[in-house]
């Protein structure tokens, strides 16, 4: 009797446990489940979260190449901005240039067109018998201080230079004028307007004998040694 009770002990011990054991088993698995379902979850917000961050840093990837686009096009539109106007005004002087020249070209034409430069100096009685040109070479070369004694010598200097002409060009030198200076630009150290006034040619001619001649005498002397002065 007591091995009996003894058994159905041992037997309800061993149920017991068990039944302990699968209650337990349950209660773990539900947890690990649960746990499962709490890592899972985080790992869900945590892809969230990144693909969140991912999103904004795009966006602001975004902003800042628009940005910098802009900046570059609003550049790029101010230094054609400022090219088209600094073309512009380059044009203008240009423009403005070429205008000045052309009226200058066209003044020094009319000029040239309207006949020498009337002399307005006074005329030495003893130089009445010469006419033009060699009135005035005759009355510039006495202001000079020369004596009348040279004219002859300057007349014919002068007839075989350019015929007293003041439009005289050599065409192969490029001599230019009564002296036939070389180049004829020469005569502007006178005045401007050597290329149309006898009386500043005659004067430029008259120092340049002087200063290598002495006299008309003098140059017309070489002149005849050597065919030129």
């Amino acid at each position: 009797m007591k091995r009996l009770w003894s058994r159905l002990g041992v037997r309800a011990a061993s149920v017991g446990i068990l039944a302990a054991g699968l209650t337990g088993g349950v209660y773990l698995g539900q947890d690990r489940d649960v746990q499962q379902q709490g890592a899972e979850a985080q790992l869900v917000a945590q892809a969230n979260l990144d693909e969140i961050r991912l999103l904004k840093q795009r966006q602001a990837d975004h902003a800042a190449a628009r940005a910098h686009r802009v900046q570059a096009e609003e550049a790029a539109a101010a230094k054609a901005a400022s090219e088209v106007k600094a073309a512009a005004s380059k044009a203008r002087t240009l423009e403005k240039k070429v205008i000045e020249a052309k009226e200058a070209a066209e003044a020094k034409e009319a000029e040239e067109a309207s006949g020498p430069v009337v002399f307005t100096g006074e005329i030495p009685s003893s130089c009445n018998e010469y006419s033009g040109s060699r009135e005035i070479g005759c009355a510039l070369m006495l202001d000079a201080g020369f004596g009348l004694d040279q004219f002859p010598c300057l007349d014919k200097l002068w007839k075989k230079e350019s015929g007293w002409n003041y439009k005289a060009e050599n065409s192969s030198s490029g001599a230019y004028g009564i002296p036939q200076a070389l180049p004829g630009s020469k005569m502007a150290s006178v005045a401007d307007d050597w290329k149309t006034n006898p009386a500043t040619q005659i004067k430029w001619g008259l120092g340049y004998i002087e200063g290598r001649y002495d006299t008309p005498c003098g140059a017309w002397g070489h002149s005849q040694d050597v065919g030129w002065y």
